[in-house]
């Protein structure tokens, strides 16, 4: 009789972390910053542009959010 292999457990994808950050080539966590959704009449213009650009995580964030997107 064949035996059965044990396979080792897949980690799970947060899925909520996998919608709001991206990795890049290099390895680098992409994301954009809050406040960008709604009431951007109140916010001023300057504000409006610098909150349409990405921004790249700190390492020690970078660690964290790692662990929640392992295979993105």
């Amino acid at each position: 009789m064949a035996q059965k292999q044990r396979k080792n457990p897949k980690m799970k994808t947060n899925r909520a972390a996998a919608k709001r950050f991206k990795k890049t080539g290099t390895g680098l966590v992409v994301y954009s910053p809050e406040g960008h959704r709604h009431g951007l009449s109140n916010k001023s213009r300057k504000h409006n542009r610098k909150l349409k650009a990405s921004r790249t995580m700190s390492k020690g964030d970078q660690r964290l959010v790692n662990r929640l997107i392992p295979y993105l």
